[in-house]
């Protein structure tokens, strides 16, 4: 690994814990949520599994799973093998999308801090292909920037946004800037189009439990 690439992993492990409001307890609830219905030998899939917190953080808490963690990003899948240090014996890497990854069964899945970077008809096809390949009653769990569409409330939640990311003191122009970015440039939906586009892959039992400022997290259940 480059200087270069080390210092920009380093800056994406960083981002999580500064932009994501709880980030420091996400991690153990999504472990304790899994481990609700994945059994003590159970095989998980990771969506977005570039950089490897998730990965580490679930291998740490579970020592019987075994893990395929697929990412579009080369890089982030080489940070991600870095991350997992002791449990890689546990964790297969696959890179490209959902399409890359095996056909299972998984006794669960996850897709973190992922879907507010992909367009809606990809996020249907994702939530498809995760949904083939995990076993009946198996859950799901995903977080992602969610807030109502309808103004004011959507200004109102990407200044939010913005403003919690920015270090104390930022620049006016600069977070100007950034509100602009998150409008443009990521697709957030409302949690009902959320919760829709869940039942119409699959999922049932579909359950609110996390909300951090503009952050929502669902689980729910391959029917």
């Amino acid at each position: 690994m480059t200087n270069t690439f080390a210092g920009h992993g380093r800056a994406y492990l960083d981002g999580p814990p500064r932009q994501v409001p709880g980030f420091a307890s996400l991690h153990r609830i999504v472990e304790m949520l899994l481990a609700e219905r994945v059994p003590s030998n159970g095989r998980v899939l990771v969506v977005g599994a570039g950089g490897g917190l998730e990965l580490r953080a679930l291998a740490d808490a579970q020592s019987g799973w075994t893990f395929d963690g697929v990412d579009p990003s080369a890089d982030m899948l080489e940070l991600a093998a870095e991350t997992i240090g002791p449990h890689a014996k546990r964790v297969r890497l696959h890179h490209g999308t959902i399409a890359h990854a095996p056909t299972g069964p998984f006794d669960g899945a996850t897709c973190l801090l992922v879907f507010h970077f992909i367009d809606r008809a990809e996020r249907a096809h994702i939530l498809a292909q995760i949904r083939q390949r995990l076993r009946p009653g198996s859950p799901l769990l995903l977080v992602h920037t969610s807030f109502p569409q309808t103004e004011p409330e959507r200004s109102a939640w990407i200044a939010r946004h913005a403003a919690f990311g920015a270090p104390p003191g930022s620049d006016p122009a600069l977070l100007a800037a950034a509100r602009d970015a998150i409008g443009t440039r990521l697709t957030i939906l409302s949690p009902d189009e959320d919760e829709a586009m869940l039942a119409e892959a699959g999922f049932g039992q579909v359950s609110l439990f996390f909300a951090g400022l503009s952050f929502k997290g669902w689980v729910c259940y391959a029917e």
